[in-house]
């Protein structure tokens, strides 16, 4: 053999070489990635070759799947009550990323959670059944806050505080999830659903943060309390009225003119929803203490998974004192989800202690064997001393009894609650926040509710949160103490 025929050879046989490299690269790495990739439509098709596996309230499924006519997708998603559960469910659509439980565990409804396979789809690399998720929600909690919030346009949670379980979890105006299951119709329903100014895909209540006014007062008498600022929510504090925020000429009033807010107790000043004695006593600790104790509740937890990513509430920090005093009353930059306004409720309610809050109780696999259980207490945290929060849970008491807060009263029920009623707006020019925080107990049962109004069809001066968010806490409390 010549030299350049050995020549050729080599470089023949390097490129065969090449050629094996690249093969063996695309698919055992490449291939991965293309597998994977969102685009990809064979992972369409084999997601939908099957019915999905369910989520589950109280035994019962309300979500399912439907044979489609035609095309390559064998089934689609379906939803019963699709409105009542969305921002419990979210959705699973053919045409988008799946949302809200359907996208947490759409590797377990579709099957190809690695932890359902047996021995026998793992030798014939076939796709293992589907498993099924069971949520902690309480259809009728979730009916009785979707009902009572009716028109409005707001958001409601509701917790059990002594277990975490979350019963409710509701954002109206609503949407029904079939609306987007099928490729076919799913854009229409998708550009429709984003021009609708009122955005019924945002989940209000886990999802969109807002100022929550004077139901912060709870955490700021939470840090006064725990400081010994004051010994009790009885003893006389140091707050003229009108309050002067620091280093300015503004004077800070209260709604009602003719409340005796001038040195008033935290109970008091709960119960008239004095802002001169929140405004002064955050102040007085100032904003540190204040941030400490609201993140000990929650807030500027940017990791809040229950299991759904819930945004973060925010306690601001780096401010002056004029700054630090308008937090006291839940404005300048504080921000909260109705999550976790409940969570403050939970914690004081349950003596102290704040329980994870959690919408999922456990995971099943197509047999309706447990893979996993999600543990009531886990995550227990001690928030406030337990003599603390029955001093707040009395103060809250007289909030409802005969303060701003009467028309969550409950015969024969214990009721505890918070008003408030946020700006909105520069210079408050647009409707504002109409909020309710509060517990009930009966019987040996608790349930801690948040709600929050962003709109109603209400004139301007009669919004407030006794007016709008408390007959909604109070509905929603009912269903949660029936029997």
């Amino acid at each position: 053999m010549n030299k350049t025929i050995r020549r050729t050879s080599v470089f023949v046989l390097l490129l065969v070489f090449a050629l094996l490299i690249r093969a063996t690269w695309v698919q055992y790495y490449d291939g991965k990635a293309l597998a994977d990739d969102k685009y990809n439509r064979r992972n369409v098709i084999e997601t939908y070759a099957e019915p999905l596996g369910n989520i589950i309230v109280a035994g019962r499924s309300v979500t399912g799947s439907a044979r489609t006519k035609s095309g390559d997708l064998a089934y689609k998603r379906t939803y019963k009550d699709g409105e009542l559960y969305a921002a419990v469910t979210g959705y699973a659509s053919q045409a988008y990323a799946p949302t809200q439980l359907e996208g947490i565990y759409q590797d377990l409804l579709n099957g190809t959670d690695t932890r359902l396979k047996t021995v026998m789809d793992t030798v014939t690399d076939r796709r293992a059944e589907p498993g099924d998720v069971v949520t902690t929600i309480d259809p009728d909690v979730q009916k009785a806050a979707y009902d009572a919030l009716g028109a409005k346009k707001g958001a409601a949670v509701a917790i059990d505080p002594k277990t975490g379980k979350i019963l409710a979890v509701v954002s109206t105006p609503s949407y029904d999830p079939t609306s987007l299951t099928d490729a076919n119709s799913a854009a229409s329903a998708w550009k429709r659903l984003n021009a609708d100014p009122d955005k019924p895909l945002t989940n209000r209540a886990l999802r969109q943060p807002l100022p929550p006014g004077s139901t912060f007062k709870l955490v700021v008498a939470a840090a006064a309390l725990e400081d010994g600022l004051y010994s009790s929510v009885d003893a006389r504090t140091d707050s003229p009225d009108p309050y002067t925020l620091p280093g300015t000429t503004r004077e800070l009033s209260n709604e009602n003119p003719n409340a005796p807010c001038e040195n008033a107790s935290i109970r008091t000043a709960l119960e008239y929803s004095c802002n001169n004695v929140f405004a002064k006593m955050a102040v007085k600790l100032g904003q540190d203490k204040v941030r400490a104790m609201a993140e000990k509740f929650g807030f500027n937890d940017d990791s809040q998974d229950v299991p759904v990513r819930a945004y973060t509430s925010v306690y601001p920090s780096g401010m002056n004192e004029s700054s630090t005093a308008l937090t006291g009353i839940g404005q300048y930059d504080v921000t909260a989800t109705p999550l976790q306004m409940a969570m403050v409720s939970a914690a004081i309610a349950n003596g102290g202690k704040l329980v994870s809050p959690h919408m999922v109780s456990q995971i099943t696999d197509g047999g309706g064997d447990v893979l996993k259980n999600y543990d009531d207490s886990a995550g227990t945290k001690q928030i406030v001393s337990s003599s603390t929060a029955e001093q707040l849970q009395s103060a809250m008491q007289t909030v409802v009894e005969k303060g701003t807060g009467t028309n969550a009263r409950i015969s024969g029920v214990t009721v505890g609650g918070k008003t408030g009623t946020a700006q909105h707006g520069e210079n408050n020019s647009q409707t504002p926040y109409a909020w309710f925080t509060s517990y009930g107990k009966a019987g040996g049962k608790e349930v801690a509710v948040a709600v929050v109004v962003e709109q109603s069809d209400a004139a301007r001066s009669e919004v407030s949160g006794n007016g709008l968010a408390a007959p909604v806490a109070k509905a929603v409390m009912q269903a949660g103490l029936k029997n």
